[in-house]
């Protein structure tokens, strides 16, 4: 299986790359091409944005749903996905899912650290200012949305390229629903 990173000039891109690596799946630059994309997620919102839509990115992920392609959006990768980011006083997201993203609430803000994300039942690395606000949420972890799903996109707010065995086996799973879809 092939998966391609969409680099906006930040992200976990090396991380990531080699999280799914050891996994099997192997990495090229193809982003239309590959089985899977994914969006990584360290940064700002407008600046990765900005960093997509310089290039192509937004476009080939669009395409990539449209055609019911497998989408992987980690972290600012999940928030990107949305209609809207409040982060960075506005910005216009990628839409592959309905929602915003929002600053989260009370509590610790940035949130950094180990939560458990249920009904995952397995405690993963959250990172971040801001989440997700979607009827697509699959799953949460203190209250905020940890995974969102529709149709070929998955989004998880946390980071499973640092959630040790947890994260392994949550890529492990997202690599299996990838190649079911494809021999469809």
């Amino acid at each position: 299986m092939k998966f391609a990173i969409c680099e906006y000039g930040a992200g976990n891109v090396r991380s990531v790359a080699l999280a799914l690596t050891r996994l099997g799946a192997e990495l090229t630059d193809d982003v239309p091409g590959s089985d899977l994309a994914v969006l990584p997620g360290v940064g700002s919102a407008k600046t990765a944005m900005a960093g997509l839509r310089a290039r192509g990115h937004d476009a080939a992920l669009q395409a990539r749903v449209a055609d019911r392609r497998p989408v992987l959006g980690i972290c600012l990768g999940l928030q990107l996905a949305l209609e809207w980011s409040d982060e960075d006083g506005g910005v216009e997201g990628l839409g592959l899912l309905p929602g915003r993203s929002e600053r989260l609430v009370g509590g610790r803000i940035p949130r950094m650290g180990w939560s458990v994300v249920e009904p995952l039942d397995a405690a993963f690395y959250f990172a971040h200012s801001y989440a997700a606000a979607t009827p697509c949420a699959t799953a949460w972890a203190e209250g905020a949305v940890a995974e969102a799903r529709a149709p070929a996109f998955i989004g998880c707010q946390f980071h499973p390229e640092k959630s040790g065995p947890a994260g392994a086996r949550y890529l492990a799973g997202v690599l299996e629903e990838v190649a079911c879809l494809s021999h469809a």
